[in-house]
């Protein structure tokens, strides 16, 4: 293989990440902040169900006059 392709393989770069500052009481408030409003994010509006049993009506409307 070495002749077919004369190139170096290419190495994996290192992730070398290190924090300046860790505040365990700021990280829990914000931890809790994102918590509370993943919740309030996953409350349904009921106009999609209403939108939803229009468009039923307005199809057994049509199915069965037609």
């Amino acid at each position: 293989m070495g002749i077919i392709f004369n190139s170096k393989r290419a190495k994996h770069r290192k992730f070398d990440y290190q924090p300046r500052f860790h505040n365990p009481e700021k990280e829990k408030k914000l931890r809790e902040r994102i918590r509370i409003q993943s919740r309030a994010s996953r409350r349904r509006s009921p106009v999609g169900i209403i939108y939803a049993l229009v468009l039923l009506t307005f199809a057994a409307f049509l199915y069965f006059n037609f």
